[in-house]
């Protein structure tokens, strides 16, 4: 069976809460800090910073679209 996904719009990313559906290191709550565009002005990536830690990570914008791995907004 495949992950449900969500429907996102990339440019509208910055400063999207998610919430992680397998918390690991209490890192529950991120927010979406940064968008990492190409030469062409498309998002290709976001900065995931967590509420808890503010540990930074850098993520393919199209994970934040499997519903296996990320929940909109803080749950």
């Amino acid at each position: 069976m495949t992950a449900p996904l969500h429907r996102l719009n990339p440019r509208k990313l910055l400063l999207s809460k998610w919430t992680a559906a397998q918390p690991r290191n209490r890192e529950k709550h991120f927010l979406v800090t940064q968008l990492h565009l190409d030469e062409n002005d498309e998002v290709i990536a976001v900065e995931l910073e967590a509420v808890y830690s503010k540990r930074s990570q850098r993520l393919d914008w199209q994970a934040l679209r499997n519903a296996d791995q990320w929940l909109t907004g803080w749950r």
